[in-house]
């Protein structure tokens, strides 16, 4: 796992901008670093040793003939199999490592290169004789790729933040996303919060040359469900996939470990993963906020050593500006900060974690799924349910009235992913100036249309797999593990995992209880099953516990004197009187305060920004 930077064109000394662009993500990989420049690009490379750990690994990596050359970020799982494959076909080879593999592949078989890789990967190559520059991203979006086009230079890296040490880059926000941010949580788009800065999309892999980029999509998500096989076929089918490819995860050269938390996903990982330590953190004793003692009594179970630490208010609210700093863009998701320091507590004892991100949205894991179909009201005729949601519309919110409201509107009106802050009227209410920024419907509509005529169950899934997954989950992942120099894989984001959830009929994705202990489970079904047929007799109780997942008490620290305090004063401060008005933050803060409403989330995703803020634009990228 590693980090890179590089930037096309011509600068004065080049060498030192691309050694200040590399500084900027140390922390990507702290073992080497390595660059490559000539007289039409510059390419960096951190490299945090995984295969390969000799020096022989270093980047830049160059072909047989030094024609081209690749700086790469990521892991590829099959890559024993492909360089095979390669070497059959005349290619020679110096070093052990993936990163060779892929630039003698490309050599083989250009941009279908991507369709053979099993793993999580962004990477660049420089072809000398042509002068094209290529670049790709993994399947679902594990490794981030960013890029900026500014006057004649194309900057391009792990991290936004590595651009600020280049000559040419301009620093504006785009208010934009700030809009957008405000109902999603995150940046919904390509793009960022950084005016003509974007994100190379998952799936996606671009070509460069004579200042022109074209873009396309190499591999998408099909939802076709194959009815034929059992309940009991598929979940053997889960679980032979799973262990493969959590095998497959496991390929290192160095010691693998496991985070933990009370759900299924995690405990599904550790328990087959057979590793020596597992990782936890909570918050104080209350057992809402603290999974501790949970995970330790899992782990003994398991034969493993469990690793933990309670953060305390103090750690949590004194590492905000450090976390929005790796973070690159304001991340309103207040678990970021514990999964930071479950790396940290990692990364003190190895380099390499297992974790549990992307099983939700595969297997069909969210409490909301279940939503479409889950009473006898959504049975009714759909124009009769949309009469009364009108109706229900125009009457004071209250939860009873919001249920009809939602029920009465179809699945792409009402569902933009697992968070909605602030709809559009209330944002324009809060924000000072006008953006243009589009509608939550407009940015999820592209998305819906390629999954018309699926069941609503799939649609949400498809949304997720595509935004909420990409935008928050592997977000945080990538930069909270970066942050501590540790290496996070997820063996559920598998292509061919992916592969065979595609196939699982819906109603064994999302069932409804029937109170028998064999039909208990809503969401994940057969993933369920599959983990308590993996799990030792034991622990197999995991596969029904409700998932936390390092819940966070803000809302309760938000009732608190101190940490009330903190907010409003960022709430009155010149930045927030920039962006919003006043009044209505306040309002937010003191109703919850008093108890009138649980605002805590949408306090945070605003209290949040304006930390982002202060980092980036007053205090010029540093915390």
């Amino acid at each position: 796992m590693c980090g890179i930077v590089g930037f096309t064109n011509h600068v004065d000394d080049p060498d030192r901008v691309i050694s200040a662009m590399m500084d900027r993500i140390r922390h990507r990989g702290p073992d080497a670093e390595g660059r490559y420049t000539d007289e039409d690009i510059a390419l960096g490379h951190r490299r945090l040793s995984i295969i390969d750990v000799s020096s022989s690994g270093d980047q830049p990596i160059f072909n047989e003939d030094g024609t081209k050359v690749i700086v790469f970020n990521g892991e590829i799982y099959n890559y024993r199999e492909i360089r095979d494959e390669l070497k059959a076909a005349g290619h020679t080879f110096r070093t052990n490592t993936d990163t060779e593999v892929l630039i003698h592949g490309y050599e083989e078989y250009g941009p279908e290169l991507l369709g053979r890789l099993r793993g999580m990967f962004s990477f660049v190559i420089w072809d000398k004789t042509s002068r094209e520059l290529f670049g790709a991203r993994d399947f679902f979006g594990i490794k981030p790729m960013y890029y900026a086009k500014m006057g004649n230079t194309l900057m391009f890296g792990s991290e936004i933040k590595s651009f600020l040490e280049h000559p040419a880059f301009v620093k504006e926000l785009n208010t934009t996303a700030l809009e957008n941010y405000l109902t999603f949580q995150y940046s919904p788009t390509e793009e960022t919060f950084f005016k003509n800065v974007y994100k190379l999309m998952p799936a996606h892999y671009f070509l460069y040359k004579d200042g022109k980029m074209t873009i396309k999509r190499y591999w998408d998500v099909h939802f076709e469900a194959d009815g034929k096989p059992s309940l009991d076929q598929w979940v053997e089918r889960i679980s032979d996939t799973f262990h493969d490819s959590v095998r497959a995860h496991k390929i290192a050269d160095v010691e693998v470990g496991s985070f933990l938390s009370s759900g299924v996903d995690s405990s599904y990982v550790a328990a087959i993963a057979d590793v020596d330590k597992t990782f936890t953190v909570g918050f104080g004793k209350d057992e809402k906020y603290n999974e501790i003692g949970w995970a330790k009594n899992f782990s003994k179970a398991i034969g493993k050593e469990n690793t933990s630490k309670v953060i305390t208010p103090e750690e949590y609210w004194g590492s905000l500006s450090m976390i929005q700093y790796h973070m690159d863009e304001p991340l309103a998701d207040p678990s970021a900060v514990a999964l930071y320091f479950v790396c940290n507590i990692a990364s003190e004892k190895l380099k390499v974690v297992l974790s549990g991100e992307g099983a939700d949205e595969i297997f069909g894991g969210y409490n909301v799924y279940s939503d479409p179909d889950g009473t006898w009201y959504d049975r009714l005729p759909r124009g009769l349910k949309r009469g009364i949601g009108s109706i229900a519309s125009k009457l004071p919110a209250h939860r009873g009235v919001n249920f009809f409201v939602r029920k009465g509107k179809d699945v792409e009106e009402r569902f933009i992913g697992n968070a909605y802050m602030f709809t559009p009227a209330q944002r324009k209410e809060l924000l000072r100036a006008e953006t243009g920024a589009p509608s939550p419907q407009t940015i999820t509509s592209r998305y819906y249309k390629r999954v018309q005529g699926k069941d609503d169950v799939t649609k949400m899934q498809y949304l997720d797999l595509h935004m909420w997954m990409a935008g928050d989950i592997l977000l945080k992942a990538d930069k909270m593990s970066m942050a501590n120099s540790l290496e996070l894989r997820v063996p559920f984001l598998d292509k061919e995992v992916m592969g065979l959830a595609e196939k699982i009929p819906t109603k064994y994705r999302v069932t409804h209880s029937e109170g028998t202990e064999e039909t208990n489970y809503i969401t994940k079904y057969a993933m369920r099953l599959a983990a308590k047929k993996d799990t030792p007799e034991q622990t197999a109780k995991t596969a029904a516990k409700k998932k936390l997942g390092f819940p966070v008490p803000i809302r309760v620290w938000l009732k608190e004197d101190k940490y009330y305090g903190i907010v409003r004063e960022a709430f009155e401060s010149e930045s927030a009187k920039e962006f919003f008005n006043t009044a209505p933050l306040i309002k937010l803060l003191d109703d919850h305060r008093d108890g009138k409403a649980d605002n805590s989330r949408k306090i945070w995703t605003v209290f949040i920004f304006l930390v982002w803020y202060r980092v980036y634009f007053e205090n010029n990228g540093a915390y």
